[in-house]
């Protein structure tokens, strides 16, 4: 019997300007600019159509000599999903579409969690995003700021997600152990989303939230305006974006293995 694929957009937001590593979408990775790595794990998914959003002329043309479809959007969204809004506004995508957010410094992501996580949205209804999480193992992940932690019902909704070190686990910490104690309850945020659009129309009419302002997290504001965000433990734990020029070197290394 034939699988029935159920389709949804992949949208990869890639924006010129970056403050600690500006142009990174067009950073070479083995002869290609980045962005192009990113399409290309994409295209390895099982979206119908993959757009490359930016508002750079530089980052159109290079997207148009490889092949790919490419839709010019205003500089100065506030964030990638105001810009993810804007494609789906251009392009007249009904309510119930999905999109799957890519992030354009992600030349590695694997397109099994880019099916996983679409496909998570549309088995759960209810929710009008969804994304991904998997185990934190180590003390220093938990309590790093820069690992965003997620804490789950157990119908796997988002209750929070936070920089700091959630749950508490208080007899533990208070006995300053060097290890995390051995329950199944911490996980890192693996930042790829499915929305649904109509989402994405209301989200961008909301001002930011208290939270989302003290996190600089801004899926916090989808929980304080009363939207569900399934979350699921990623099939496949993909590697480290580029944000810097180290993160860009370890990749090189890694594609160039690959090759």
């Amino acid at each position: 019997m034939t699988e029935t694929v159920r389709p949804f957009t992949v949208v990869i937001p890639a924006r010129f300007g970056s403050s600690r590593l500006p142009g990174k979408p067009l950073a070479d990775i083995d002869g290609k600019p980045m962005v192009q790595h990113v399409y290309e794990r994409a295209s390895e998914s099982r979206a119908q159509r993959i757009i490359i959003a930016t508002d750079d002329e530089r980052i159109f043309k290079a997207a148009k000599k490889f092949g790919a479809e490419v839709c010019m959007t205003l500089s100065g969204h506030p964030s990638g999903t105001d810009r993810l809004q804007e494609v789906a506004r251009l392009y007249e995508m009904s309510d119930n579409e999905v999109i799957v957010n890519v992030q354009g410094d992600e030349p590695l992501i694997p397109a099994t969690v880019i099916d996983q996580v679409a496909e998570n949205l549309m088995d759960n209804p209810h929710a009008g995003a969804a994304t991904l999480a998997e185990p934190i193992r180590q003390r220093d992940d938990l309590f790093n700021p820069a690992v965003v932690k997620v804490v789950s019902d157990k119908d796997g909704n988002a209750l929070y997600f936070s920089r700091a070190p959630m749950p508490w686990a208080r007899d533990s910490f208070a006995a300053n152990s060097d290890s995390l104690p051995d329950i199944d309850g911490f996980r890192r945020h693996i930042g790829i989303y499915a929305y649904r659009v109509n989402l994405l129309n209301q989200y961008v009419q909301w001002p930011q939230s208290p939270f989302e302002q003290l996190e600089s997290l801004e899926q916090l504001r989808l929980l304080w305006n009363g939207h569900r965000i399934h979350v699921a433990d990623a099939l496949e734990t993909p590697p480290h974006g580029v944000d810097t020029e180290q993160d860009l070197a370890v990749v090189r290394r890694i594609v160039e293995m690959m090759s």
